[in-house]
Parts: structure tokens; C-alpha cells; sequence
């Protein structure tokens, strides 16, 4: 086997169903499939592909709720040299039309449930839930060759691989285009440069994020490299989530911070055997302070922050497990080994430590480029590489980073400019606050006004706007305190589990706007001198 066959998805299953045999590879509500019952589902998979007209270099999409199915898809497309990429099945019909319509694939394998609004004249398998594509399958028993592309074909590291999709919830959709060799690179970054000598030592893991999310499917390789068991939710509970954690006696639990905050509210989190967990890693959200201390106590085990994007490959910054107290609650840690990171002005050059600028990656594992989109490309990517994230943050004198927030996020009150990840840490740290997330609207007199959506933690006894702006006066100045309060049962999370701010901001304008003159008489307006 070729350094790059270790890699690759359907060699790795291949492997591992030799291996492993009989292990659960991957456990949903319609049951257990094992290493050897995914190699075998997979191949007759591949075969009904072909049939239906699939070849070495085609695009397939695969709209289909994360589990069992998702994973024979995922590796029968691989299997024949095609591209996998994956649609979020909870967006809406429109949004993943959009998707679809800009990825041209050759086919997309889905629900029947899921056809709707698809463009006219897409190509499309439906599948039912369960079936491992038997359906599909079945079309193409007569094809009398072997459904697996040569392996000078699976291990080419140009090939392209996987296309990891955006939602499109901050703009237009996109795909990030992920080719053997970028994949190659996120298992070495996760598990280090020795990893094609590692086999088995995995443990269940649960699902937390779709397997259309990068963290899932550009790193199903090595997951299945190591044995992990992939326990998927229907739909993400916070007291179910416990359960299975619990059940399995999983030792890492990868999150993403709101979904943490639930399962931590949770009764079950004190009635459970919980001592398995070693380690909780979170990405994909910010972890209030208050989070951090609250599950590093609660659970007795180490916590890391982590830092990354679709377009990173979901590998970036983390906190290390021996960090200072600090760095562990107030940071997102250094570059892990094999990615560097820096931050520059908007010329591009490096700002000294305590500066603020825009945080950019570049390692092995960053996308290869948008797929049919070089003018996002371009945007994204400069000609040495580096990945613009349109994070805004600062480092210090260690390497630490600390983000401030996106720059598509600021808003300006008064003349000033506030960040809000900047005030949600410092009054996450509230006791009676268990969620916050601070918005914009707009307002005749100060341009915009700054609103704290908060999830209380007791229902009895929530903050008050008074107790927010008291507690946050001693870290903040006067300008990026809030201005008006909401209290929300949870925060609204998209596809991918992160906070949705463009829903949070049009709910909160379209209930607020009509009260704001109020605002000024109390809220009178900072002198810029």
C-alpha cells in the first residue's frame, strides 16, 4: 500500500474491515454496522454508482441525515474514484437547491423526502432510510468489474476527494474542495507525522456535528484508521448526548460549546456516571470562560479550545491540556504542529503581539479552492497560501491567540466600535448567565444600539440589563455595554451547530425596533474626546 492508499477512504475501510471485522463502525437508531458490513455495503454500493453512470473523477452529492447510509455512500463514492460532497439535509429546500445548482454534480443520492425543490434536470438516487443503498445497489449487480478504481487512481494526491459545503447563512454557499493529498495532511495534523504506522486505539466517539461537516468527513479516515465507533443522534439532545457518553464510556467528548452549556443544565449530567471523560475538545463556537470552569469541574477532566474552519480542513489552533488558566479560558491556544498562523494588518503585514488584525492559516490541510468559484477562491486564499478567515484577534507575548471577533460582526455604536465575542466572554462570566449572544439594531441617534440576547441560568432568577452592565463596567468601557436585554430559552444554532447570528439579529430587530427612543434618554451618548 502506497503512502497515500493509507489515506484514502475506501482503502482505509478496506483495511480496517480486515482489521476490525465484526467492531461497530458506525451505531444510529436503525441500528449497528460493522467494519466488515460497511466494506461489503459499500462495494455493492459502488457498483449500483456505476450502473447509474458514475465514473473516476465525478461529482456525487448526498443529501441524507448523518448514520449508517451516510457512511456507505461516503466510502462506495470513494471506492470508484468519484468526489463525495456532502449537503447539510436540515437546511432548507431553497438553500440546498442553491448548493446543488452551484456544484453541477453528476448525481445526487438522497431521501425521497429530500427531492423537493431540487433544479430541474438534477440527476437523482433516492434512497430509504436503512436501506445501505440495497436499492441502488440492485441496479447494478450486472456490472461484471470490479467497483474499486485503481489504486494508482484512489491514491493520486491530486485526486479530488471531498468537497465540504458552506450554508451559505453569511452569503452565497460554497464548496471547499479537499484533494487526497489535503486529507492526507489533516490526519498527520491530528494525530501526528507517524500516523501511517498507527492502526486501531480509537474509541466510540460521538457525533456532535453533521458528517457533512468538515470535522466529520474529512477526518472519517483516520477515525476509521483507529477503530472509532461513530455514534450518531437522530437529532442532537443534550440529555440523550449524556446517555450515550455515559453508555459507551466514551473518554473524549468533541462538542460545540453551545451544545456543552445543554448538556451541562442537564439533571443527567449530575445523576450519570460521567468519570470516562477524559477530555472535552471544542470547536466550532467560542467557550465562554464560564464554560470552561463549569466542565472542567463538573466533569474532572481537561478541556481544549479549538480554532478552525471548513476551509482549514477543521484543523487550526487549541488550547494545550496543561494550559494556565488564561490561556485555557481566554484563548484559542497556539497553531498546532504542522499549521503556522498570523495576523496581519489590512495591507497583510504582521502586527506586533497585542495588536488586533485578522487572523490567517496556511498548512497542508488548507482547501485546495472553492469548487467552481474562482473569484471566492482568490478572496479566500492569497498566492503564498495563507486562508483569509475574516477572524479578527490579537496574540501575546507567548503565541496565544485570542479572537475579538468577525469582522462581518462588528458594528459601530455611537462611533465606536464593538465587538461582540469581546463582551459575550466578559459577561458569560455572569453566574446568572448560562448563553449570551450580543446583536445589533439599527437606531436613529447612535447608528446602533447594542442588545444581550441571554439564556438565563435559573428561570427563577434572571440577570437583569442593570446586573449586565454593572458587572460588565469592570472590564468594559461604557460603549460596549448593552443597551437592551432579551431573555431566550436557547440560542438559535445553524446546520453546523454555531451560533445563527443573522437569525438572532432579524428576530431581535423585528421585536425591538419600534422601542428603541426609549433607549436614549437612559443610554445618553459617550463624547468621542
Amino acid at each position: 500500500m502506497s503512502t497515500y492508499a493509507a489515506q484514502v477512504l475506501a482503502t482505509t475501510v478496506r483495511e480496517a474491515a480486515a482489521r476490525f471485522g465484526d467492531r461497530p463502525a458506525v451505531i444510529d437508531s436503525s441500528g449497528v454496522l460493522t467494519f466488515a458490513e460497511l466494506n461489503e455495503s459499500s462495494l455493492e454500493l459502488a457498483a449500483g454508482l456505476l450502473a447509474a453512470g458514475v465514473r473516476v473523477g465525478d461529482l456525487v452529492a448526498l443529501i441524507l441525515p448523518s448514520g449508517i447510509d451516510w457512511v456507505v455512500v461516503a466510502v462506495a463514492v470513494d471506492r470508484i474514484g468519484a468526489t463525495l460532497a456532502g449537503i447539510s439535509q436540515r437546511l432548507a429546500a431553497p438553500e440546498r437547491a442553491a448548493i446543488v445548482e452551484l456544484l453541477a454534480p453528476r448525481l445526487v443520492v438522497t431521501a425521497p423526502e429530500l427531492i423537493e425543490g431540487l433544479p430541474l434536470r438534477t440527476v437523482v438516487a433516492a434512497i430509504t432510510a436503512g436501506s445501505r443503498g440495497a436499492e441502488l445497489s440492485a441496479t447494478g449487480r450486472s456490472i461484471d468489474h470490479s467497483p474499486d478504481a485503481p489504486d494508482e487512481v484512489l491514491n493520486d494526491p491530486n485526486r479530488a476527494a471531498v468537497v465540504c459545503c458552506t450554508s451559505g447563512t453569511t452569503g452565497r454557499p460554497k464548496g471547499a474542495l479537499f484533494r487526497v493529498a489535503q486529507l492526507r495532511a489533516v490526519a498527520e495534523i491530528d494525530l501526528g507525522v507517524d500516523f501511517e504506522e498507527r492502526w486501531n486505539g480509537g474509541a466510540p466517539l460521538l457525533a456532535s456535528t453533521e458528517f457533512a461537516h468538515v470535522g466529520m468527513v474529512a477526518k472519517f479516515p483516520w477515525y476509521f484508521r483507529l477503530g472509532c465507533t461513530l455514534v450518531v443522534m437522530d437529532r442532537w439532545k443534550p440529555d440523550e448526548a449524556l446517555q450515550l457518553v455515559a453508555r459507551h464510556q466514551m473518554p473524549t467528548i468533541g462538542v460545540v460549546a453551545p451544545q456543552l452549556a445543554l448538556m451541562l443544565r442537564s439533571p443527567l449530567a449530575e445523576q450519570l456516571d460521567l468519570s470516562c471523560v477524559q477530555t472535552v475538545i471544542a470547536g466550532g463556537a467560542p467557550s465562554p470562560p464560564a464554560l470552561i470552569r463549569a466542565a472542567t469541574e463538573r466533569l474532572n477532566c481537561h478541556y481544549s479550545v479549538r480554532y478552525s474552519s471548513t476551509e482549514s480542513g477543521g484543523v487550526g489552533l487549541a488550547t494545550p491540556l496543561d494550559a494556565t488558566e488564561h490561556q485555557a479560558t481566554h484563548t484559542v491556544g497556539r497553531p498546532r504542529p504542522g499549521v503556522e498562523a498570523r495576523i496581519v494588518d489590512p495591507l497583510g503585514d504582521e502586527v506586533p503581539p497585542n495588536t488586533v488584525g485578522e487572523l490567517q492559516l496556511r498548512s497542508g490541510a488548507t482547501m485546495d479552492c472553492y469548487w467552481n468559484d474562482p473569484a471566492a477562491t482568490s478572496a479566500a486564499l492569497d498566492s503564498d497560501g495563507w486562508l483569509r478567515t475574516g477572524d479578527l484577534a490579537e496574540s501575546d507575548e507567548s503565541g496565544c491567540v485570542t479572537l475579538v471577533g468577525r469582522r462581518t460582526d462588528m458594528f459601530i455604536r455611537g462611533g465606536y466600535n464593538v465587538f461582540p465575542a469581546e463582551v459575550e466572554a466578559v459577561l458569560g462570566e455572569l453566574d446568572q448567565v448560562a448563553g449570551i449572544a450580543i446583536v445589533a439594531i439599527p437606531d436613529d441617534l447612535l447608528g446602533e444600539l447594542s442588545v444581550a440576547v441571554v439564556v438565563p441560568s435559573s428561570i427563577d432568577s434572571p440577570p437583569t440589563l442593570e446586573d449586565l452592565r454593572k458587572f460588565g463596567s469592570a472590564s468594559l468601557a461604557r460603549h460596549k455595554l448593552p443597551d437592551k436585554m432579551v431573555l431566550i430559552d436557547e440560542l438559535p444554532l445553524t446546520a453546523a451547530q454555531k451560533l445563527d447570528r443573522a437569525r438572532l439579529r432579524r428576530s431581535v430587530t423585528e421585536s425591538l425596533t419600534s422601542e428603541h427612543s426609549s433607549a436614549h434618554e437612559s443610554m445618553p451618548m459617550e463624547s468621542s474626546e
